[in-house]
């Protein structure tokens, strides 16, 4: 287990900023953002408040025959924030010829706009004040307001931004997608970025005379993983978090995101917004009536859609043994992926190892040290329901230097803030220890 990621909590603000950087663009797929944001023009949208009586250049970069160089720190950042706007059909431009910014003063206008959330009222009431003092010879360099450059962006084409969609399963003649970037791009976009390779760490390191446990590379487990790889390689770890949630106020609509981040990060610098990538939506699966929700086939089919959809996220990772070269700098460099942690509530964590939730199993406190090698004995032998396993294949047991029953991150919400952990703490009693002293719960 690595101490440090226990400082990523769930209710960690950061994951919630990122759907604002990442949204995905598929037609079907609902966005609280969306409807946010249609709200906001609706209010704070002021019109053309560009220079009066001036010709405005912007009209001649909107037909994208000339873009000019623009020094944008974070590509992904600014376009995919972008992405909150509506669609509008009309006037829809060659997507693949925009790559850029037309100048600087309008890429780091619209960096300023992202980067610290402002509607479009205060990203108007920028340009204006801009274009009163500036007292430029020429039109502006900016936008006429917020709204078109926040449709500029939204019609910029960044190929590693793209979203595709893959049918996992179909049930009661339903097709379920899932909507996904690929991993190798969601990796490639945090291995582009100058700030984070200024700490990206590659070996372990820790004194054998004296340890000292702080990140990922400090502990036993990169250890062992490093040792388990060529010399001339490194460890790629990776960081996975998932959860489920709901997307609008009556909790009726729901998605459930799966996000990326990596190991080789410090903490302090991976709980920064631009460390972390959502890679995807899983698909949530719809019975047909009561009954089908709570029959056990459909739960186990929910189970196995779910390790479909990892596995169809995960596997360009782990498929043959030679590893995959990522370039950096300029260079390639050679990676062995391994899966450090995943980040998730308890439920979900039950979802991953695909082991009992404990208010439904046989013996709730019946201490079982889990790992792949056991778990697969169970399996095999069909007698999972002993081990409080469920009866599905778990695509973690075919992953190198991982055992997802310890990669999985103690949930501090279902675990304390709940009450669980009135419960957990009843088992020495249970198990004729005496009653513990538990005094802040």
């Amino acid at each position: 287990m690595v101490s440090s990621v226990n400082e990523m909590l769930l209710d960690n603000e950061d994951f919630s900023y990122i759907d604002e950087f990442q949204i995905i663009q598929e037609e079907n797929l609902p966005s609280v953002s969306e409807v946010s944001y249609k709200f906001e023009n609706d209010q704070d949208y002021e019109g053309d408040i560009s220079f009066s009586g001036r010709s405005s250049n912007m009209e001649e970069c909107e037909n994208f025959d000339e873009i000019l160089p623009a020094s944008l720190r974070s590509c992904e950042n600014f376009l995919s924030a972008s992405l909150r706007s509506y669609d509008e059909p009309e006037e829809e431009p060659e997507v693949e010829s925009i790559r850029e910014f037309p100048n600087e003063a309008y890429a780091d206008l619209m960096t300023l706009v992202i980067e610290n959330n402002l509607s479009n009222k205060a990203g108007n009431a920028i340009i204006k004040f801009f274009n009163k003092h500036s007292d430029l010879p020429q039109s502006s360099p900016l936008p006429k307001n917020i709204e078109t450059g926040r449709k500029f962006m939204n019609k910029m084409n960044i190929s590693q931004l793209s979203y595709s969609k893959y049918c996992i399963l179909i049930h009661n003649g339903q097709e379920y997608f899932i909507h996904y970037r690929p991993i190798k791009n969601c990796i490639e976009n945090l291995l582009s970025n100058p700030e984070i390779l200024k700490h990206f760490m590659f070996k372990y390191e820790n004194s054998e005379e004296e340890k000292s446990y702080g990140e990922q590379n400090s502990g036993n487990w990169w250890k062992y993983a490093e040792e388990s790889i060529p010399s001339s390689a490194f460890i790629l770890s990776i960081i996975l978090y998932s959860d489920a949630t709901t997307t609008d106020t009556l909790g009726k609509n729901s998605l459930h995101p799966i996000y990326l981040s990596l190991g080789n990060i410090p903490t302090w610098r991976r709980n920064k917004e631009d460390a972390k990538q959502l890679l995807g939506y899983f698909p949530i699966l719809s019975a047909k009536n009561k009954t089908e929700k709570e029959s056990s086939d459909f739960k186990k089919l929910a189970r196995k859609t779910f390790h479909d959809s990892i596995k169809f996220l995960l596997d360009p990772l782990f498929q043959g043994d030679d590893g995959v070269d990522f370039n950096i700098d300029g260079e390639d460099v050679w990676f062995f992926s391994r899966i450090s942690t995943i980040i998730c509530d308890w439920p979900e964590a039950c979802t991953f190892s695909l082991t009992y939730k404990s208010a439904n199993s046989n013996y709730p406190y019946q201490l079982i040290l889990r790992d792949h090698v056991n778990m697969k004995e169970y399996f095999n032998n069909g007698t999972s329901n002993s081990a409080g396993l469920e009866q599905v294949d778990n695509y973690f047991w075919n992953i190198p230097n991982l055992n997802i029953y310890t990669a999985t991150v103690p949930d501090r919400m279902h675990h304390l803030d709940l009450g669980l952990f009135i419960c957990v703490a009843q088992i020495p009693n249970n198990l004729g220890f005496g009653t513990p002293k538990c005094t802040n719960y």
